[in-house]
């Protein structure tokens, strides 16, 4: 039996997750990350990695995911905001256009030594906002700990008007293609 860790204390990592069905634990990747691109599907591919080999130093698993999720909007990575001027200035950039929401995931199979990397990326179309409308959504507290100022899963929705690609990836992990990478690796996360 593969002992699957999960190098991420996203509580929307861990329920997508728990959704599919795969039993893991939760080992906090707490090393500092390192960036050394500034192109968005270089950045979370790198950061995805460092936070499973880290994870990996300090525990005993087989399977260790890491993932690092960025929003990317004119050219711009946006991450979680520091304080709510910068959801502001986040949202300012969001309302009225599309952006991507890019996730690097990386899955070590330690008996192998394999790496699993990959990348997906997915469109996110925003309706026009008030400013009125922007102030309440940062005054609920919900943008504080998401990349880009904004839960899919939550409130946000009401401004939301269509989705290119996978919506879990959007919310924090695409499970689908995860399950699927590991799977065509010889693994079977839901075994």
């Amino acid at each position: 039996m593969d002992k699957i860790i999960l190098a991420s204390a996203s509580p929307r990592r861990k329920e997508l997750l728990k959704q599919i069905g795969v039993t893991f634990e939760i080992v906090k990747a707490e090393g500092e990350e390192v960036i050394t691109s500034s192109i968005p599907t270089e950045v979370v591919k790198e950061l995805s990695i460092q936070k499973a080999r880290e994870v990996a130093k300090r525990c005993e698993g087989t399977v260790i995911i890491g993932a690092d999720t960025v929003v990317a909007a004119g050219g711009q990575i946006l991450g979680k905001p520091k304080d709510p001027a910068d959801a502001m200035r986040m949202l300012e950039l969001l309302q009225g256009k599309e952006h991507q929401v890019i996730t690097g995931v990386a899955v070590l199979l330690t008996e192998s030594g394999k790496v699993i990397s990959f990348v997906e990326t997915t469109t996110v179309h925003v309706f026009p906002m008030t400013r009125t409308q922007m102030e309440q959504y940062i005054a609920s507290g919900e943008p504080m700990d998401k990349a880009g100022a904004y839960g899919i899963q939550g409130r946000f929705a009401a401004y939301v008007s269509g989705i290119e690609g996978d919506y879990n990836n959007v919310v924090g992990l695409p499970v689908g293609r995860l399950y699927q990478e590991v799977l065509a690796a010889g693994v079977d996360l839901l075994a």
